[in-house]
């Protein structure tokens, strides 16, 4: 409709942003502020002239513009959640900032629109920068503050971008909870008058929450309805707060969790907030999904290989890791068709529990003798290649490390030192513990053929003091914590541009857009429970692409629950993303054994429409007790179903499952099924799912008829 992706008209000052299905559109108003006028379906810029009008409410008319500021900055006539606060040197909390030009460019490949906003007194400049992604109806928003005079400016609030949602009946608000090995729980609730607040205050991502919301009119389905949403790519304490004013405004700001947080800035300086990436479903919530999922895979992930099948040795074997026991499960792994070895944790220090050894990390000599090298070499006669976890953040008090550098850690020097899973937590911020974390790695992964990295941590921010950090700085601690993690990645995949990294926290805890610029791929809970996985996965899927998950199939009954499934079951379910097996493979018989060897096999057959395709959540039949997953190419000419019963009821049978994505006209096949089915018929009449009793699982393959 639209040939540019971002307009400016001069005469009335209105700045219009267009995707393939929507437009994004604000102004310049009387008060030389920027007002929000619209977000929705396209339009033309010239429909919005008339929204630029200030509309009050009897004598509060100023108290109504700063609900539909395009970036709320605290001063003057304004109570709504602010997106940059700041104390100036002189005590003043006041912000009163006016337009002073644009400017419309390229930025990596994309259109980009920069926004540059001044104080009327202080010298303070706010640039709010725009990113549009068209294909996939997403904008990226974040802002940049300088100081461009001589006395220091303390930030107190800094948000990356707010969100206006437009007028709807009813707003219903869509996001994630979690806990450990609970991570990813869906949760809706309406918004009423007041704020909604989602966040981490514990120095990571957080399992408890996840940095994304999207929200609706109540009736959006997983095919069906307009759905607005948003991502925050920060991997530190995030806020996302959505609000609804007495005048029926809402909307959503995010960014940097102003929760103990300050920053200094200097003369000349710049702060950058992280990315608010903000979108619009015309497909509802599956639609907001695969946009979310193409443009990571597009714009976000450091790489576009396939992700290998996987073997972790944990579950088989603990602390108590040694070379031969390691070369047995490896034998088994690739008898199994396993094309990555990954040894967890025990292989370093004196890191026979988890109450010592942690940050000492030289190869034990006990358990192997003749180094890391004969174990690396001896998966990679068999075929496969080796991977290694660490946890460089996080360190033991009984270590070499902690005894050499005790003030290397956060800590109050009046308050106890407390541990959390026997650990304490490094500075990573002071420049010779980053340097210590980098020289580690560098050694291991250069001295070893090492293709993928498991970067874990177990640890929250605690008692956030910084030793010779300067006092007026102290609150900067969850910024400077995130921006030298981010530093140390960036060097390493420089430095080893072929390993793969994987970000593993606790389970979940540090999953969001901000780690995905460096990591190829997440671990999503601790909890391997393949029916509990179901609930984990989606949760996971509405936000992130499933080449992102790992996904194990461990022993039955898991020590989780104690829920009993078959082998099959625990295949079909981790099969959903990039597989790995976390068993203890030395205790499996040899035709359990042959048996994985078979679903491995399934799944490198269609795990490119699992790791690239497109993903549709077949909800019909979830008040059935069914969970059902689709994954197709882009032409809908090959797909796989993945079905899971989760128990029969009455003896009833269960009705066909409609499918999506196909091509109405052509011929379809199902694997195992006899005869032909047209797409129009599988879409619209649906295929039965032999499922019964409690726990059954099916994959269907359905490919064109050639």
């Amino acid at each position: 409709m639209i040939g540019v992706a971002i307009q400016y008209q001069e005469q009335h000052r209105i700045f219009a942003i267009h995707t393939n299905n929507s437009s994004y559109v604000f102004g310049i108003n009387e008060r030389e502020r920027l007002q929000h006028l619209y977000w929705g379906g396209p339009i033309g810029i010239e429909d919005c002239i008339p929204l630029l009008e200030l509309k009050g409410h009897s004598s509060f008319d100023a108290e109504v513009e700063g609900e539909v500021e395009e970036y709320s900055f605290w001063g003057g006539v304004s109570y709504t959640e602010p997106s940059l606060k700041v104390r100036m040197s002189d005590g003043v909390r006041d912000l009163s900032v006016r337009y002073a030009g644009h400017e419309i460019l390229k930025q990596n490949g994309k259109d980009t629109l920069v926004i540059t906003l001044k104080d009327e007194v202080y010298p303070l400049v706010t640039q709010l920068v725009y990113q549009v992604i068209p294909e996939y109806d997403l904008i990226e928003r974040s802002a940049k503050i300088t100081n461009t005079g001589d006395q220091d400016i303390i930030l107190e609030s800094t948000q990356s971008a707010a969100w206006t949602i437009p007028y709807l009946q009813d707003y219903r608000l869509t996001h994630v909870t979690g806990k450990w090995s609970g991570e990813f729980q869906l949760r809706n609730t309406r918004l009423t008058e007041g704020k909604k607040v989602l966040e981490s205050r514990r120095g990571f991502t957080d399992g408890h929450a996840n940095p994304w919301f999207a929200i609706d009119d109540g009736l959006a389905t997983e095919s069906v309805g307009q759905v607005w949403f948003g991502a925050l790519a920060w991997s530190g304490n995030w806020k996302i707060a959505a609000e609804k004013t007495p005048f029926n405004h809402v909307r959503v700001t995010g960014g940097i969790n102003d929760f103990d947080h300050e920053w200094v800035l200097s003369s000349g300086e710049i702060f950058e907030t992280p990315v608010f990436l903000g979108g619009l479903s015309t497909q509802g919530f599956g639609g907001m999904s695969r946009q979310l999922h193409q443009y990571q895979y597009d714009y976000v992930l450091p790489r576009s290989e396939t992700r290998k099948v996987l073997y972790n040795s944990w579950e088989a074997t603990y602390f108590d890791v040694n070379a031969q026991d390691q070369t047995a499960l490896a034998e088994r792994a690739a008898k199994m068709g396993v094309e990555l070895f990954v040894v967890d944790d025990g292989w370093f220090g004196q890191r026979n529990n988890d109450r010592a050894g942690l940050g000492d990390w030289n190869v034990n000599k006990e358990k192997f003798p003749n180094g890391l090298g004969e174990l690396i070499d001896k998966v990679h006669g068999l075929d496969m290649k080796f991977g290694i976890w660490v946890e460089p953040e996080s360190v033991n008090p009984d270590s070499d490390l902690y005894r050499t550098h005790p003030d290397w850690v956060y800590h109050f020097k009046t308050r106890e030192r407390t541990e959390l899973r026997n650990q304490l937590l490094l500075n990573i911020s002071k420049p010779e513990v980053k340097q210590y974390i980098i020289d580690f790695m560098t050694e291991l992964l250069g001295n070893h053929e090492i293709k993928f990295i498991k970067w874990d941590m177990n640890r929250t921010i605690t008692e956030p003091g910084m030793k010779n950090h300067p006092l007026n700085r102290q609150k900067e601690v969850w910024v400077r914590h995130v921006q030298s993690l981010y530093d140390i990645w960036a060097e390493l995949r420089i430095k080893f541009p072929h390993v793969e990294f994987e970000t593993c926290a606790g389970g979940g805890s540090r999953i969001d857009l901000g780690i995905f610029r460096y990591a190829d791929q997440a671990w999503p809970s601790d909890n391997t429970d393949a029916f509990d996985r179901l609930s984990i996965q989606e949760g996971f899927s509405y936000t992130y692409a499933p080449r992102m998950m790992t996904c194990w199939v461990t022993e039955s009954p898991t020590g989780m629950n104690h829920r009993n499934v078959s082998l099959k079951y625990r295949f079909h379910s981790a099969m959903m993303g990039t597989l790995g097996i976390g068993s203890n493979l030395n205790e499996w018989s040899a035709d359990q054994i042959e048996q994985s060897a078979e679903y491995i096999r399934q799944y490198k057959g269609i795990r490119h429409l699992v790791q690239f395709g497109k993903q549709y959540r077949l909800s019909e039949l979830r008040d059935k007790g069914v969970t059902a997953v689709q994954y197709s190419d882009a032409t809908g000419c090959d797909n796989v179903v993945f079905a899971f019963l989760h128990s029969q009821k009455l003896g009833e049978p269960l009705p066909r499952l409609r499918l999506n994505n196909l091509q109405p006209d052509k011929t379809y096949m199902i694997e195992g099924l006899e005869g032909n089915f047209s797409g129009r018929s599988l879409m619209n009449i649906g295929v039965v799912l032999p499922l019964r009793g409690d726990f059954d699982s099916l994959m269907y393959r359905i490919r064109e008829h050639i």
